[in-house]
């Protein structure tokens, strides 16, 4: 799952509402959420494009997934991925859930679309939106042969004096973090193997630029509600901040030192595309968990017609 349903799920940086009298153990957690909130928002994005991309298939999934923060409901999303040879394209929804729906209703919307030749993304146009009952954000990025070339944001990137500043050079080599979310196995045999895992991505969210790399864990299975059963690839992740970001902040130094971060990979049917089933990782206040209860994959067929070949 991307940024744009992990990170939407919460929809909001910062909350004060207070409490009801008489909280129980799920409040509690709430009530240290409020203190952590921007580091479980932050280690949400890392996670949710904890990805590479270079795609080469044909298939969709129709997927929904459910969050938790120590065992506590707190958000759902779903996630579209359709994938031809030249096309591909992605789209997800968020909001929060359960008990943190009562602090804070934020919910959001991510989706980029775009070219592959020989495997690899050449153009894409990615937009998320997250809105709360106090504020928005609008991101809106065209990515062509990994270079920025728009950039739109509202609110602007705040320009405190000791933020990393982003540079032209920044902006080159990258990926968007929905694009960010797919990767093409390596070789012709079977695809979940530990080289899904061996790479580092440069990935550039509009505020952020960030280095993700990846290292092989082991071979897990897994069974989603409905839908896909069997193994899955276990990555490790680690996160690097590049620019854009304030070194002083506790969200960015406490994730960039995490080594217990998880992105569990599954196939899309009919192709050596892999995507996120599950991410967790640690938070000072228990376990954060992103997991697929429907992971529905198909691979999509082609028929023959007066006007050529057609998808369906």
């Amino acid at each position: 799952m991307p940024v744009a349903t992990a990170g939407y799920i919460f929809g909001v940086s910062r909350y004060r509402t207070k409490l009801p009298p008489g909280r129980d153990r799920g409040s509690n957690i709430l009530l240290a959420l409020r203190r952590h909130l921007r580091l479980v928002l932050m280690l949400a994005a890392v996670l949710a494009a904890a990805a590479p991309a270079a795609v080469r298939a044909q298939g969709k999934l129709e997927a929904r997934y459910s969050a938790t923060l120590a065992g506590i409901p707190i958000g759902k999303g779903s996630w579209v991925v359709d994938i031809t040879e030249t096309k591909f394209m992605a789209a997800a929804t968020g909001a929060t859930s359960g008990l943190l729906r009562a602090f804070t209703g934020g919910q959001g919307t991510g989706s980029a679309h775009g070219t592959l030749h020989a495997g690899e993304p050449m153009t894409s146009i990615y937009a998320s939106t997250i809105v709360t009952s106090k504020k928005s954000d609008d991101v809106r990025l065209t990515v062509a042969n990994g270079v920025v070339t728009e950039s739109r944001l509202d609110p602007p990137l705040e320009t405190e004096p000791d933020r990393v500043p982003i540079t032209d050079e920044h902006r080159k080599g990258i990926i968007d973090p929905m694009t960010a979310s797919l990767i093409r196995a390596p070789g012709t045999g079977d695809p979940l193997t530990q080289d899904a895992c061996q790479r580092t991505m440069a990935i550039f969210d509009g505020r952020l630029r960030y280095d993700l790399q990846f290292a092989f864990k082991r071979i897990d299975h897994v069974k989603a509600d409905k839908g896909y059963a069997g193994p899955v690839v276990v990555c490790a992740v680690y996160f690097s901040p590049v620019a854009g970001y304030v070194p002083a902040r506790a969200a960015i130094r406490y994730v960039a030192k995490l080594r217990d971060m998880e992105v569990w990979l599954a196939p899309i049917a009919g192709t050596r595309v892999l995507v996120p089933f599950r991410m967790q990782g640690p938070t000072p206040i228990g376990r954060f968990v992103v997991e697929a209860t429907q992971f529905v994959t198909a691979p999509i067929t082609t028929r023959a017609s007066s006007n050529g070949l057609k998808t369906q």
